[in-house]
């Protein structure tokens, strides 16, 4: 058991985060695995849980995600044989290995079969949240953590929710400031429709890819200068891009 105490926070539905990066965790250990998704999740990461490694397996065969956190022994299949076969596929996501394995041949084994990083358990949530960040960092060139973000002209800050453009602060509702977030912390990258749902909508009831549209359109109205390009570009067929 990792042992750790968190804090409060600002209720879920009284405010929308954009999700910072989607991780999947793949630990047969229910309490562990409970308590990290509730911990990675405050940190603003979506977060899907398997318990198994054939489950696992599939996951990473039709679903893409921004990092793993994979246990060694699991049922059906074993952490370390579903990497293997993740990378044999040209899979290149990150890998952390969460495991109760802490020899130091378990790690040169883990680590040589493909794995990014190698945590032994118990451990500290935090330095989890560290490596997780680092790897990120390492992946994602444009990934950032800051509470505050500034891009051209735009500024907008997490902890007092508010968005300013040239010194002039924008009323966004809840959806549309995670929107501006997410494409403020991915500049330069096209993200499709599925893709926004996936990070920002996530498991609203009211999502479709018409709430996507609609709410990109309401943003770009009140973020755009008229005489000006839009902050968000539509790629035909693609999707949408913030270009910076």
């Amino acid at each position: 058991m990792i042992g750790v105490h968190f804090q409060a926070v600002e209720p879920k539905e009284l405010w929308d985060y954009a999700i910072m990066a989607k991780i999947l965790i793949a630990d047969d250990d229910f309490d562990l695995a409970g308590m990290l998704e509730d911990w990675l999740k405050r940190e603003q990461y979506g977060v899907e849980h398997v318990s198994n490694g054939s489950d696992a397996s599939d996951r990473l065969k039709f679903y893409n995600y921004d990092l793993v956190v994979l246990d060694w022994d699991m049922p059906k299949m074993s952490g370390l044989e579903v990497l293997q076969e993740f990378r044999a596929r040209g899979g290149t996501t990150p890998v952390i290995m969460l495991t109760g394995k802490s020899r130091a041949v378990d790690k040169e084994l883990g680590l040589d079969s493909g794995a990014d990083d190698y945590l032994p358990k118990p451990f500290e949530p935090r330095e989890l949240s560290a490596r997780i960040r680092a790897l990120l960092r390492r992946s994602t060139p444009s990934f950032q953590t800051s509470n505050v973000l500034n891009l051209l002209d735009l500024t907008l800050d997490l902890v007092s929710h508010t968005v300013m453009r040239d010194g002039e602060k924008l009323e966004l509702l809840p959806k549309e400031f995670a929107l501006l977030e997410f494409f403020m912390r991915h500049p330069n990258e096209i993200f499709s429709l599925e893709a926004l749902l996936a990070r920002i909508w996530i498991a609203d009831s009211d999502s479709s890819p018409d709430a996507v549209r609609t709410c990109i359109q309401r943003l770009r109205k009140k973020i755009d200068v008229d005489g000006r390009a839009s902050y968000i570009n539509t790629k035909h067929r693609v999707g949408y891009i913030f270009e910076v």
